[in-house]
């Protein structure tokens, strides 16, 4: 090999990470009943968000695969979500357990939801256990400093149950849940969702991983590279940027770390927190 060949291999770019985004929202507006959200006010996010259209968007940004969280309290749209993703196999989870599909809850400050208070059910406890026992996940939602203080508890109550906390980087005053971050940042079995991240305003212009710094480094700092996932958020994410906006930020961010913390970040660490099953020839490389 001469230097001019061993210079152009080591300019070369590196090989695109595969991605498994771990949030995003599917409904249709369309649908005889409605949908409870978005709004019907909202222009940006009241617009069919189905597979097809995901696809479509991502197609050549590297997602190989996407997790799907529910944004409907309907109990009948848990069905409904893994009808139209059971022929889509970038779908990778969604949410009846006869269902392979199906790997999870989600339960936090949502739909007017208070764990803390149901923690106080005996039945619901033994909810949580069963959850654990059969090896699925419970994902938060909307975090602030009682979430995080009753998630606690949970894992205090079933310390065997995986946990995530979504959208950690949009938290605001996450400063004053110092104490309660600490104690969940030592527990191995709780994940943490960098995702919501443009909703911090950037007041600078463009999103940019340089104004992201520093509540990005907050996340890796206090949980380390082996319990942080990329979620986007989508189509929520639309309101404060595109979905390219959005990987940007956290891609520039991770190309500054050894490339084997970015494939934690992007889809290794997805499989140890949800243990998603592959259904394509790309999904089954990552695994």
């Amino acid at each position: 090999m001469t230097r001019r060949t061993l210079l152009a291999a080591a300019l070369a770019p590196a090989t695109e990470i595969p991605i498994i985004d771990t949030h995003i929202h599917l409904f249709d507006p369309t649908r005889p009943k409605g949908i409870p959200w978005p709004p019907k006010g909202d222009k940006v996010r009241y617009k069919t968000a189905l597979p097809p259209r995901y696809i479509d968007l991502t197609s050549k940004l590297g997602v190989v695969g996407a997790i799907e969280l529910e944004c409907s309290p309907w109990l009948e749209d848990n069905q409904w979500v893994l009808d139209v993703c059971a022929p889509a196999p970038i779908m990778v989870l969604d949410k009846l357990r006869k269902n392979p599909l199906y790997l999870g809850i989600r339960y936090g400050n949502i739909w007017g939801y208070d764990i803390g208070k149901e923690l106080g059910k005996p039945e619901f406890i033994a909810g949580l256990k069963e959850l654990a026992k059969n090896g699925m996940i419970l994902d938060s939602a909307n975090p602030d400093k009682k979430l995080l203080e009753d998630l606690r508890r949970a894992s205090d109550l079933v310390p065997d149950l995986r946990i995530m906390i979504d959208h950690l980087p949009g938290m605001e005053e996450i400063n004053k849940a110092d104490a309660v971050l600490r104690d969940l940042s030592a527990r191995k079995q709780i994940y943490v969702k960098v995702s919501s991240v443009l909703k911090i305003k950037n007041t600078s212009g463009k999103p940019n991983s340089v104004f992201y710094k520093p509540v990005l480094d907050e996340m890796w700092q206090r949980f380390g590279e082996d319990r942080v996932v990329f979620g986007s958020d989508w189509p929520n994410s639309d309101g404060f940027g595109t979905y390219e906006q959005v990987l940007t930020v956290v891609k520039d961010y991770v190309s500054t770390k050894p490339r084997a913390v970015a494939e934690k970040y992007f889809y290794k660490n997805s499989l140890a927190a949800y243990r998603w099953k592959p259904r394509t020839a790309a999904q089954k490389k990552l695994v």
